[in-house]
């Protein structure tokens, strides 16, 4: 039989293994945790996303679209992203396509996100123009239904998830924003390639190239100095299909 002081020492170390390996575990499920919170909570009505939050649509309606000169290096998923958004600085808009439609062109606009098939499709009328995949919510369900582009902000800082949980994100200059239910919305993502697979945490994630393209063909348009539009009677949001 051990000593009292070894036999201690031994179940003291053999708790620490085992902490350390239950951590370990822990570490890995951690962000499926917050992913299962994040789709069932809204379920039971607990809104905890918080694309949902007052100061999260309060931190869009103040937004100015301007781009970030200088900001922290981007985080995904508590990883710092290697690539960086200085290279969407200089990004122009095409003059051809800003500002040349009526409101009456723009009523017969609309965009159509078929989440079970992770694409895109831009209407006019009943003619599909063009058609992209697209990443949807996976750690965050994309809200269902019928909406409109709300704001539109050429650069955005969007900042939640969990760091406790692994799912944290801090994206400084995320470009061609375009919100139609609360802080949910489309964007151009330069974090990650995966297009045609959920990928985000609510939102509507599209390549830089075709972000720009869906940004610059819907309503409301945006004057080529301008970095932040809302829409009016006269220049009205794009309507927005949502579905599954």
């Amino acid at each position: 039989m051990l000593p009292r002081r070894k036999t201690v020492f031994v179940l003291l170390a053999a708790a620490i293994v085992a902490a350390d390996l239950l951590w370990n575990q822990f570490s890995m499920i951690r962000p499926r945790v917050y992913q299962l919170w994040q789709w069932t909570a809204p379920q039971v009505g607990f809104p905890v996303n918080n694309l949902s939050s007052e100061k999260y649509l309060s931190s869009i309606e103040n937004a100015t679209g301007a781009f970030e000169v200088a900001p922290d290096r981007p985080i995904f998923l508590n990883r710092t992203v290697s690539i960086s958004p200085q290279s969407y600085a200089s990004a122009g808009f095409d003059s051809d396509v800003l500002g040349t439609t009526t409101p009456e062109a723009q009523e017969k606009k609309w965009i159509e996100v078929d989440i079970s098939k992770q694409h895109l499709y831009a209407h006019e009328g009943d003619k599909v123009v063009f058609d992209f995949p697209v990443s949807t919510g996976k750690w965050a369900p994309t809200p269902e239904g019928e909406f409109r582009i709300w704001i539109k902000l050429r650069y955005h800082r969007m900042i939640g998830g969990s760091k406790d949980l692994g799912t944290f994100y801090d994206l400084p200059n995320v470009p061609y924003v375009m919100y139609f239910y609360q802080g949910y919305g489309f964007h151009g993502a330069y974090w990650h390639n995966n297009f045609g697979q959920p990928m985000s945490h609510g939102c509507v994630n599209i390549s830089i190239p075709d972000s720009r393209k869906l940004f610059e063909w819907a309503g409301p348009t945006m004057g080529l100095d301008e970095t932040q539009v809302k829409p009016t009677p006269d220049n009205p949001g794009t309507r927005v299909v949502v579905h599954s």
